[in-house]
């Protein structure tokens, strides 16, 4: 699926030359009076070349910062050690992050290339940002099971349970992510993905404690290469990395259980005390621009939000159910929403538990 589209790099590449050759643009909302731009991200999500063309268009200067998980976006975040000026986050920390002020409105308005994204994941992002006043979706997708079909049947995997079977002991990757690893759990127990009652996430947790023997190991970013190393059976993964290893290996196969599970949002939002506003909001737009979108697709391989690149790929990638979820899994699976502080500070708690266990 992972393809280069000649033509539209070629354009790209070609303005990209065009740009060099002009005068590079300054921002004038930022009070250190550089030509810069601090950026957050998760890591391996950002194509490099992508990168290079926006500096070279802009004269711009882009600082990278990245981070495993959301958890420590927020802590990295937070510590104010570094003034970053557009971040890229999940969609509950977005709205968490809103709640707390800390996020500013974005004018899309401005922006040439904001009509490329879909109507219908805009309004599936109002539920953590009511009206599209703060973030900018980037990529969506699912959370389910990315499985070796030499080691484990189809039909084995069509229920969360799979995970917690002891013929697969030492065979099991979950997610280095509290949320994410504690929803086949919550889904098994009927639980609201998104519930806030105690008794719900400590029933979790004993689920999850009694799991931890069968598990090989909690990763995040290593866990497509151990899949496609055949070093594990099963794992808790994003559609999008269960397509990257698809593709470098057949025996693998992926599935979002009956249960239901999480429907992600990842978005970029620019923080209320950036000093590079209009280096960001240009950083933003330039995301949108079909040519940009279809590197960054290419490279991360989850869903795009971009209709102008979806529209633009071959039938096999389009219909690729790995990828952009079919609408009856869509239905079935719910986007996070913000925890209240005691309950965020519980996950916290409860995860420790787990870890040390």
């Amino acid at each position: 699926m992972k393809q280069f589209h000649y033509a539209l790099i070629t354009a790209a590449f070609a303005a990209l030359l065009l740009s060099a050759c002009g005068s590079a643009d300054t921002d004038t909302a930022g009070s250190s009076g550089d030509n810069s731009l601090v950026v957050l991200n998760y890591g391996k999500y950002l194509d490099a070349s992508a990168i290079k063309m926006f500096e070279q268009e802009t004269g711009i200067k882009i600082k990278l910062e990245e981070y495993e998980s959301p958890e420590e976006m927020y802590t990295k975040f937070s510590a104010g050690s570094i003034s970053y000026d557009v971040v890229r986050t999940s969609d509950y920390m977005v709205e968490r992050l809103i709640h707390e002020g800390k996020v500013a409105p974005i004018d899309f308005s401005s922006f040439s290339y904001y009509k490329n994204l879909d109507p219908a994941i805009l309004a599936a992002a109002e539920v953590f940002d009511p009206q599209n006043q703060y973030s900018m979706p980037y990529f969506y997708g699912t959370l389910g099971i990315l499985y070796n079909t030499t080691m484990v049947s189809e039909e084995e995997t069509e229920s969360w349970n799979i995970l917690w079977d002891d013929r697969y002991r030492d065979t099991i990757i979950m997610q280095n992510s509290v949320r994410d690893s504690f929803v086949p759990a919550l889904r098994l127990l009927g639980r609201d993905i998104n519930t806030e009652d105690e008794t719900d996430l400590r029933d979790a947790l004993s689920l999850l404690v009694d799991q931890k023997p069968l598990v090989y190991a909690y990763y995040v970013d290593e866990t497509a290469d151990e899949m496609i190393a055949g070093n594990a059976a099963l794992a808790l993964v994003y559609s999008g990395e269960a397509a990257t290893a698809m593709e470098s290996n057949a025996d693998l196969s992926y599935t979002v259980p009956k249960e239901g599970s999480n429907l992600w949002i990842d978005s970029w939002f620019i923080p209320a005390d950036s000093t590079h506003k209009e280096n960001a909001k240009k950083f933003l737009d330039f995301l949108c621009r079909e040519d940009v979108a279809m590197l960054n697709f290419d490279y991360v391989c989850y869903a795009t939000p971009n209709q102008a690149v979806v529209d633009a790929l071959d039938e096999d990638t389009r219909n690729d159910t790995t990828i952009f979820p079919p609408d009856d899994v869509f239905a079935n699976c719910t986007v996070y929403k913000q925890l209240g502080s005691d309950t965020t500070e519980l996950y916290s708690y409860l995860w420790k538990t787990l870890k040390s266990e």
